[in-house]
């Protein structure tokens, strides 16, 4: 997933974030309202944690201005407001959820799947994604080819779910750097060609049919041609 925090504590984003990466989750970060509003309208996130309290720009406030552009990604507000009126205005603005600070990450992240859950069941292909005999599970984070399991690390993980979304695409390198990377230049490594080889070995090798597949001069692309 990739998760806007839109906080102003610096701490506590920091603290949100790292737990977020260490699942596996692409996290970005605004410390401002105004800031805020501008990646939530500008770039696509599964889920957007919002301070209810900001600088500039109040969470709620920016929750019905995304509401009113028509953006439906969800939202969690975070607030130190936890009285029975602070929740329902901050639901009645457009939030899909309201969690009270102090709170524990375990319960963030529950909440965060919930909400991405409860997204994906409103969609055809809900959280399985699949070409061939390849299948990937988002919430059990699971891989497996013609029944076998496959082990993936994170960014693996990360990037084969996005190859899987954009399957039967062309996807460049440009793509997977802002998108599973989080890179909005080119680091001018071989990071991408690395993870590309370890994905490759971990799912195409052994089986007759490849799915992982280098388009010269474009990028990558995974298909099924069974």
């Amino acid at each position: 997933m990739r998760i806007l925090i839109i906080e102003d504590d610096k701490d506590v984003s920091a603290y949100i974030a790292k737990g977020l990466k260490e699942k596996g989750h692409l996290a970005d970060q605004a410390f401002d309202g105004k800031e805020g509003l501008f990646l939530a309208t500008t770039t696509s996130y599964d889920v957007l944690l919002i301070d209810r309290m900001l600088p500039f720009i109040d969470g709620l406030t920016i929750v019905k201005t995304i509401r009113g552009a028509g953006n439906d990604t969800p939202v969690l507000i975070l607030s130190a407001l936890g009285e029975i009126d602070d929740r329902v205005k901050g639901l009645q603005s457009g939030g899909d959820d309201y969690l009270v600070k102090p709170f524990a990450f375990v319960e963030l992240q529950a909440r965060i799947d919930a909400l991405y859950r409860r997204r994906q069941n409103n969609s055809v292909d809900a959280t399985h994604l699949s070409v061939g005999d390849l299948e990937l599970d988002l919430l059990s984070r699971k891989v497996c080819r013609s029944g076998q399991n496959i082990a993936l690390q994170a960014r693996e993980f990360r990037l084969l779910e996005y190859l899987l979304k954009h399957k039967g695409q062309v996807v460049t390198r440009t793509m997977l750097l802002e998108n599973v990377w989080d890179y909005h230049f080119d680091p001018q490594t071989n990071v991408i060609d690395v993870h590309i080889s370890r994905l490759r070995n971990k799912i195409d090798k052994g089986y007759e049919h490849s799915l992982l597949i280098t388009v010269r001069g474009a990028g990558y692309m995974i298909e099924s041609k069974e």
